[in-house]
């Protein structure tokens, strides 16, 4: 049986106490990942790390936007529709494109759009991995003389990239924000492939749907490694029916302890 571990965004930013966007819990999500890699190198034959990667002019970014006073809004304001429609929030760039994302995004359902601290910014220490994980893989590297593989998301300002495999709204004329089939393609080639990271309201949650909706061939191979994984505050809930779903198409939940016990 072959193994792959798909690790989504366990970052500084999110994982680190002094991270821009501290996920609580995330420092010791990380710890237990790391273990894992760490206890069962010749059981791992595959790994693949994602890493959220933002401009700091980012259509999630405060500075992207502006009121009639010239303020911007501050970090977990939610921007409707209706707050584009009417010059509540207004934005500074691709004005016309800022105010059909979050239409297509509001009619999507799943998502408000919410402003959110800059994060995770291109060439910053937030966007690197977390210390102990960046460890953790070197181990497993030299272990097994094959190399980890991280994917970057994010870099499209005019988007967020929550799931590793799409953004929210692909744009056609902007390849890295469509369907990455390839890296659908490459964790197909293993038996089973384990899923952690950060957070799971978002990102990992956004990851598991993309999975279920695009990659159905996938979804019998999936684990949820369960203390691997931790919401954002307050934020867990728009995850739930993600979850729920994935419980009717029976994806398997485990704690990092029983993965290759």
């Amino acid at each position: 049986m072959s193994n792959a571990l798909l690790i989504i965004d366990t970052q500084f930013d999110f994982c680190h106490p002094d991270g821009a966007l501290f996920v609580p819990g995330a420092d010791q999500d990380v710890q237990r990942m790391a273990h894992l890699i760490e206890q069962h190198p010749q059981q791992i034959d595959h790994i693949v790390v994602t890493l959220d990667t933002h401009h700091v002019l980012d259509i999630a970014h405060p500075m992207f936007w502006h009121d009639a006073s010239g303020n911007h809004p501050a970090p977990f304001t939610p921007i409707s529709g209706a707050d584009v429609d009417n010059g509540r929030w207004v934005p500074r760039f691709e004005a016309e494109k800022a105010r059909q994302y979050i239409h297509a995004l509001e009619a999507g359902g799943q998502f408000q759009h919410l402003i959110w601290p800059e994060h995770c910014l291109l060439g910053s220490r937030g966007a690197a991995l977390h210390d102990t994980l960046l460890t953790a893989l070197r181990s497993w590297t030299h272990a097994r003389d094959r190399d980890y593989v991280a994917v970057q998301k994010g870099l499209y300002p005019l988007t967020e990239h929550f799931g590793i495999f799409q953004a929210q709204i692909p744009d056609p004329a902007v390849p890295e924000t469509q369907l990455n089939t390839a890296l659908i393609a490459e964790l197909n080639r293993f038996d089973t492939v384990y899923l952690m990271g950060e957070a799971k309201s978002h990102c990992v949650a956004n990851s598991l749907k993309q999975l279920l909706d695009f990659a159905p061939e996938l979804v019998a191979k999936l684990i949820i490694v369960t203390d691997c994984t931790s919401d954002v505050t307050g934020l867990g809930y728009l995850a739930d029916p993600i979850y729920a779903e994935a419980r009717t198409r029976q994806v398997r939940f485990l704690t990092s302890d029983a993965v290759f016990s």
